[in-house]
Parts: structure tokens; C-alpha cells; sequence
């Protein structure tokens, strides 16, 4: 019971555990497979578990993402709904990984975007939502980001997410213009930018 109640104390830490986690307490993963049985824990993904029912204050996709994927950014539509500077409801979590990088398999909604150099490093800052930590893109970068993915995303959703960016202060316009150039979309950005601060 002492091995049980050791890993329920580490879920309800945690959120979300692995059996490697387990394991590194020095108990067996069979007192995990025994609280699956007894309806105390669940099964969310493979080797990973929680409290059955129990409701996450925080996202449970992004912790079985922080879990499952190293040196994730959250972007696009996922970072444009964090700021509060869309009217989109994106059914997937958006985020930007490296160019090579493989990803595992996974069984929640993703959305992946592969990035590099400059595009892939710039602009991201690291935030805590409870027990979670992860990378996302600041609201500058993420608007260049919706610009330089517009046929993805749709150009409506970038230039509402330009007219959230300057009507709003989320940011300066230098802040915009070091990003635009960074995603090579200066061009495409200007005459909305400028349309924008003249109206």
C-alpha cells in the first residue's frame, strides 16, 4: 500500500507520470498496472497515466506533449489563441519542431510545423501554466509566423492577428519588423502594416 500511495502522491504532483518514473522510485510498474485495475488510474497514452476523471486545471494535451516531444514551440493558431488575438478555436495543438526532427507516436491532435535557423530558435520564451513548462512564440513572432504560413493557415487569420497585434499593444512595431525579417515576409507585411497604423 506504502508503493501505491507513492505513486498517487507523484501523479497528483505531476499530473500526468511515466512508468520510467515509476520505476526510478524503485517500484515495480506492476503497482501501476495494479491501481489501472482497481479504476484508481487511467491510461492516457502509451506509458503514461493519471488519476481516472480526474479534470486538469491546465491542458492535458500539452502535458502529454511536454511528456512525449523535446524542444517543442507552440505556435501559430495554438499561440495566436493564447494571446488572445484570434476568433479561431483550433481543434489541434500547433506546434513548431525542427526541421529533422522525428516525431514519436502520438495519440493526441497535433498540428506540426517544422522550422529552422533563425525562424526556429527566435522569438520564443519559456512559460509555466501550473506544473507545466513549455516554449512558445511571442506574440511578435508569431504574427510574422501567420504571414510567412498564410497558405496554411489563411491570410484572413494573419491580418487578424496584425489587427489584434498593433490595435491591441501586444507589442511595438520594431519588435514586428526584426521578426518580419527573420521570416522573410517584409514585403508581404508592409502594406498591411501600414494600412492598419493610417486607419
Amino acid at each position: 500500500m506504502k508503493k501505491e500511495k507513492k505513486i498517487i502522491k507523484l501523479i497528483e504532483e505531476k499530473g500526468i507520470i511515466r512508468v520510467k518514473e515509476v520505476e526510478s522510485l524503485n517500484i515495480s510498474r506492476q503497482y501501476l498496472y495494479r491501481l489501472v485495475r482497481r479504476g484508481i488510474l487511467e491510461k492516457v497514452n502509451r506509458g503514461m497515466y493519471k488519476i481516472k476523471n480526474r479534470k486538469f486545471p491546465d491542458d492535458e494535451m500539452l502535458l502529454i506533449l511536454t511528456k512525449k516531444i523535446n524542444n517543442f514551440t507552440i505556435c501559430l493558431l495554438s499561440a495566436l489563441q493564447y494571446y488572445n488575438m484570434t476568433t479561431q478555436n483550433p481543434s489541434q495543438i500547433w506546434v513548431a519542431v525542427k526541421n529533422n526532427y522525428r516525431i514519436p507516436k502520438i495519440n493526441i491532435p497535433i498540428k506540426i510545423n517544422r522550422f529552422s535557423g533563425k525562424s526556429l530558435t527566435s522569438g520564443r520564451k519559456k512559460v509555466k501554466v501550473g506544473n507545466m513548462e513549455y516554449f512558445i512564440y511571442n506574440s511578435a513572432k508569431t504574427v510574422c509566423d501567420c504571414f510567412k504560413f498564410r497558405n496554411k493557415i489563411g491570410l484572413d487569420i494573419a491580418i487578424e492577428a496584425l489587427k489584434a497585434y498593433i490595435k491591441d499593444e501586444h507589442g511595438d512595431i520594431n519588435e514586428l519588423w526584426k521578426f518580419a525579417k527573420i521570416d522573410r515576409v517584409e514585403r508581404i507585411i508592409k502594406p498591411y502594416i501600414y494600412s492598419l497604423l493610417n486607419e
